[in-house]
């Protein structure tokens, strides 16, 4: 791996963290961060001209996909945002692991908000309570407005995933 391929992973792996924690306190996805992360991914497939015209194609179909199902409501427009910048820099086994990691880590997300339905609705956090106290407190009210789920969170972790496990 060359160095710019490694400099422009550990870079994609912090934007997707910082996705994430912004997705739980913001429910948005800045338009910055998946331009961001799009160019990340066409500079670690620049030495590669054929695997970057594949990746882009790849990430255009993906977009189609993704938004005609956005149409419906199923999804958010910056989770599409955001899988379409990370499949820009992918071949089209990594963009599979990429959603089949999502759709899992979509899955334990939208499992434990079902599981928070059970716990009691906590007061709000005092002063100098705990981040994960504030969280819990700011996630049972939203849950109780039937907010959408953070699905960021679970995106940050398929692109991580799919990052990793390609020889970081």
């Amino acid at each position: 791996m060359s160095l710019i391929v490694l400099i422009a992973s550990v870079l994609q792996i912090l934007l997707l963290l910082y996705v994430a924690t912004i997705d739980v306190a913001t429910r948005l996805i800045r338009n910055e961060i998946c331009l961001s992360l799009a160019l990340f991914g066409i500079v670690s497939q620049f030495a590669s001209p054929m695997q970057l015209a594949e990746s882009l194609i790849v990430a255009a179909i993906l977009f189609l996909l993704l938004f005609a199902i956005y149409t419906r409501g199923a999804i958010g427009g910056g989770d599409v945002k955001l899988l379409v910048a990370l499949a820009v820099g992918l071949p089209l086994p990594d963009v599979i692991q990429l959603l089949t990691v999502t759709a899992l880590a979509g899955g334990v997300l939208a499992l434990a908000h079902l599981v928070m339905r059970n716990l009691p609705y906590p007061r709000l956090a005092p002063t100098g309570a705990s981040f994960a106290r504030r969280v819990y407190a700011i996630e049972r009210w939203r849950h109780l407005r039937h907010a959408p789920l953070p699905y960021g969170i679970a995106i940050a972790c398929g692109g991580i995933w799919t990052i990793l496990s390609k020889g970081f």
